[in-house]
């Protein structure tokens, strides 16, 4: 397969593993196009705009220190640093003001966090990197570099702590290792952490880069290893010494030696190291801890704990070892470190659960929600960001590369959209005539103005994706600053305490229970013989039904009958939800967890409403899932039109769905179950019918 770590053009590369099975190949070529779709012309101008970015760069001189020097640090004294936040104008011609986290001290200058963070710095670093390998600007050869002499200064270099990090450091350059409020671990280098994956990330990439350089390039590569090795060091000695032991979570066993126990975290890490290990094949230390860690990584996407494409959370790659019940958006680069990790290894086993999460769980998001920050287990948190979107668009165009089937890559220009207006709030989120990525899209559709590191970064970090990927940009930019969501109907969620009847609300406060989230910070409670009924609005088409209960960690079973009303629907019994107990609490915050159940039988088509009576008690529900056999978002074309559909199928036989176009038709592209192209149809002005694949997608765009 061809690789592409030697551009290190926009997307993730990590580690990861299959857990059975090999991955069947297809033709390479299909990776590079994702079907009968427009391709941006060859001389558009690059929507990559470093402006922003550079403008948030600040000098900082720091120390000299018995454990935190850097490279030339005498010769060259003078480093760049992202500042964490930038606050949008208050009036028309203003600039943004650079901020740092916390408070400010005025007497000091000092920020209860700091001005400067790891996690900025070492990805800055990246989009520098990838900047300057995808285009050969020497400017962003030069902002690496600096970035990555501070990355190094904030590792500890001696003694028990030496390769963890310290996250914050002042404006003057002096480090703050316990940050106001305190945050976990505390110092922030006394344990491995997000900060230290992130430092792994950015070195291996750096080295991949430097190491094909010139002599002073190769000389400055080579102190990139050894702190790279620094840092490897510190998660062999934490993390990886735990090496094929387990932990036990609501009864599940998942891996003891992902970083701080977090995939997420963990797929950072191996980012890195997946492009040092490319780079520097005869480092086998390097590569056997890659392979372990991916092995972690992929555990993570088995679907004793992740479920499969059928129910919750459809094939996703879970974030954290301490939780089965929560999937976040951000840091999401699992499947983008499993599908790179199978292509560097030569093992296309190791794809397969990134496949399940790019296929299955992706275009379920994508038709439910949008990327929003949390399901956990119902849509909780719904603000939309950079990071979540950009960790999506990354994960898919690898899965695509590593596989050879274009589907996840016709997909990731879908999610890219939402940086040009398909997000809740309508808007772009991305400027390219500024660099600016706006900090998001709040729950209730408002645009958060403000434009600092992170959102920058991602923003960035995907804009480059595209300018990659002629034919994915296309797809993401169709609708010009007129591309919002027409329509979306897919997952939904329904509350409990929603319900009419004979159960009784219970307030949840804090709605964190240490591991999941009561959605509406409530839940409905039905005793023993009680019964509740919810309204619904009818449907076209069958729905799955997953009711969100609490499971407790031991104790009997609380089981619960289910039942349709209403047109198609009149006392259609759908199933029971056993509702037995998770097993042993182990890691996890809470004994038991907030789960979904699916119901044997899906709601008819036309049913309006939906019966629970607890058959014994007391059932404790938190929301229902409710989920069509086929999803669709539709997204607006420049004229407001029907533009891009993206339709998804949750079943395990063909169906035909209705789209719309408009005056000059579309194509429809259809991808099977796991990405493979299966064909194209042209779809006439006004719109027409399509097939849509057993568990598969189509991709519909206007011609």
């Amino acid at each position: 397969m061809t690789r592409r770590r030697a551009t290190a053009v926009a997307v993730l590369a990590v580690a990861g593993l299959a857990l059975g099975g090999a991955v069947p190949a297809t033709a390479a070529p299909s990776a590079r196009s994702v079907g009968a779709v427009p391709s941006a012309a060859a001389d558009e101008a690059p929507l990559t705009n470093l402006d922003h970015l550079d403008f948030l760069l600040d000098e900082v001189s720091p120390p000299v220190l018995a454990d935190h020097t850097t490279y030339r640090l005498a010769e060259e004294p003078v480093l760049l640093s992202p500042w964490t936040y930038a606050d949008a104008p208050v009036a028309p011609g203003e600039p943004f003001r650079r901020v740092g986290g916390g408070t400010l001290d005025p007497a000091t200058g000092d920020w209860t966090q700091g001005a400067y963070n790891a996690d900025d710095i070492t990805r800055a670093a990246v989009v520098y990197v990838r900047h300057w390998q995808q285009t050969g600007e020497r400017s962003s050869r030069d902002s690496a570099y600096e970035l990555l002499r501070l990355a190094t200064y904030l590792q500890t270099t001696t003694g028990p702590d030496a390769g963890n990090v310290v996250l914050w450091m002042q404006p003057d350059g002096d480090l703050n290792p316990s940050a106001e409020p305190v945050e976990l671990p505390d110092p922030s280098d006394s344990e491995t952490s997000y900060w230290v994956a992130r430092t792994l990330w950015a070195l291996g990439e750096g080295y991949a880069a430097f190491a094909a350089g010139d002599a002073e390039d190769r000389a400055f590569a080579a102190f990139l290893r050894e702190r790279l090795h620094l840092s490897l060091d510190a998660v062999q000695r934490e993390d990886l010494s735990r090496y094929g032991e387990t932990l036990v979570a609501d009864g599940e066993r998942v891996p003891a030696w992902l970083i701080t126990d977090a995939a997420d975290a963990t797929a950072e890490a191996v980012v890195g190291l997946t492009a040092y290990a490319e780079a520097a094949p005869d480092d086998a230390e390097a590569r056997e801890a890659l392979g372990q860690l991916a092995v972690g990584v992929a555990a993570m996407g088995d679907p004793a704990v992740a479920g499969d494409r059928r129910s919750w959370p459809y094939g996703a790659v879970l974030p954290w070892a301490r939780s089965t019940s929560q999937w976040h958006a951000w840091a999401s680069f699992t499947p983008a470190a499993l599908a790179d990790a199978g292509d560097l290894l030569d093992d296309p086993a190791l794809v397969r659960p990134a496949v399940a999460d790019a296929t299955s769980f992706t275009p379920t998001l994508l038709t439910g929600t949008g990327v929003v920050n949390a399901w956990a287990p119902a849509p909780t948190e719904v603000v939309q960001i950079a990071y979540g979107t950009d960790s999506r668009v990354q994960s898919l165009l690898a899965v695509a590369e590593a596989t050879g089937r274009p589907g996840p890559r016709a997909v990731a220009g879908v999610t890219a959209a939402w940086y040009f207006g398909a997000n809740t709030s309508g808007e772009p989120v991305y400027d390219p005539a500024t660099g600016v990525t706006n900090d998001g899209v709040e729950a209730d559709g408002r645009v958060n103005v403000n434009s600092g590191a992170e959102s920058t970064i991602h923003g960035l970090l995907t804009m480059l994706a595209l300018d990659a990927a002629p034919d994915v940009r296309a797809i993401a930019t169709a609708g010009g600053d007129a591309g919002q969501v027409l329509e979306r109907d897919g997952l939904t969620s329904v509350e409990g305490e929603a319900a009419a009847g004979g159960g009784r609300v219970v307030a949840r406060d804090p709605a964190w229970t240490g591991e999941s989230s009561w959605s509406g910070s409530a839940s409905l409670r039905l005793d023993r013989g009680r019964t509740a009924t919810w309204e619904l609005p009818a449907a076209d088409q069958p729905r799955s039904v997953e009711p969100v209960t609490w499971r407790g960690a031991t104790g009997a079973a609380r089981p619960a009958r289910w039942a349709a009303t209403g047109d198609g629907g009149t006392a259609a019994v759908l199933g029971t939800t056993p509702g037995r107990a998770v097993g042993a609490q182990g890691v996890t915050g809470a004994p038991g967890a907030l789960l979904p159940e699916q119901l044997r039988r899906p709601l008819p088509a036309g049913a309006t409403g939906l019966r629970a009576r607890a058959l014994t008690g007391p059932v404790d529900l938190d929301a229902v899932l409710l989920r069509p056999e086929v999803s669709r978002l539709v997204l607006a074309a420049d004229d407001g039109g029907p533009g891009t559909t993206l339709l998804a199928s949750a079943v395990a036989a063909p169906r035909t769905a209705a789209v719309e176009a408009g005056p000059g038709g579309a194509v429809a592209t259809r991808y099977d179950a796991v990405g493979r192209l299966v064909g194209t149809t042209d779809v006439p002005a006004g719109g027409g019918d399509v097939v849509v694949p057993a568990d598969g997608t189509v991709v519909v765009v206007a011609g």
